[in-house]
């Protein structure tokens, strides 16, 4: 099916503003991108907030980050670089989404993954939430501290940075980025109320073979361990 360009630039910018509304973002952080092509990519400006901007905006690069097209005054976000090494390493992969959500970030900072398996919700999406190491943003750095987890995971967090989700379409990768907070604060309230009743190991075997009958799609680190 073809990808109709248009639609796809506006969706970003209704994401962009759930994005900003949520509070995942500030001022103009946060990027996020589309693959339309096998050499196509739509990704949102730089220095930019992502609740204010509109489509013409959208810059459109190949896959090794040159410019294709922009509307002449804004140019791609300088974070590309990793929403490339994730298409390139991951086919399935068709969107991408980076924002700085609070409380997963507080554990980005904290170097505290999310592991704790404590809503089914959050088991059948993506199980555990890894730490990438620091890497100096908008270079080489942050690719290759996601890369360990690129074969195995969908969402990670980056030490002292934020979050990094990415799925077969810019919904699904922004769902897990919105999932992925509430997760984060429910392990944050849990902990403050004197730690969380997980769920038991059998429970989590059901729920994974639930996610493999339902033909989720996307890599999960608990599958891969079954």
């Amino acid at each position: 099916m073809a990808v109709n360009e248009n639609v796809i630039r506006e969706q970003m910018c209704d994401i962009g503003r759930r994005v900003w509304q949520r509070g995942m973002v500030a001022a103009n952080d946060g990027n996020f991108s589309v693959k339309i092509s096998e050499n196509e990519i739509l990704c949102t400006p730089t220095g930019v907030s992502k609740g204010f901007m509109t489509p013409e905006m959208i810059c459109k690069v190949d896959g090794e980050g040159n410019l294709l097209q922009s509307d002449g005054i804004h140019r791609p976000s300088s974070e590309v670089k990793m929403h490339l090494r994730i298409y390139k390493r991951r086919p399935d992969v068709k969107a991408v989404v980076h924002a700085h959500p609070m409380y997963a970030t507080a554990y980005a900072i904290m170097d505290v993954p999310l592991v704790k398996q404590i809503m089914p919700e959050s088991t059948l999406s993506f199980g555990e939430v890894p730490i990438a190491r620091y890497g100096l943003p908008s270079t080489k750095e942050v690719p290759d501290s996601i890369e360990p987890y690129l074969d195995t995971h969908d969402v990670v967090l980056l030490q002292n940075h934020g979050a990094l989700s990415w799925g077969p379409d810019l919904v699904s990768a922004y769902f897990k980025m919105e999932g992925l907070e509430f997760y984060a604060q429910l392990c944050f309230i849990t902990d403050l109320l004197g730690g969380a009743k997980e769920l038991p190991p059998a429970e989590v075997e059901r729920l994974l073979t639930l996610r493999q009958q339902m033909g989720m799609p996307g890599r999960h680190p608990l599958m891969d361990e079954k």
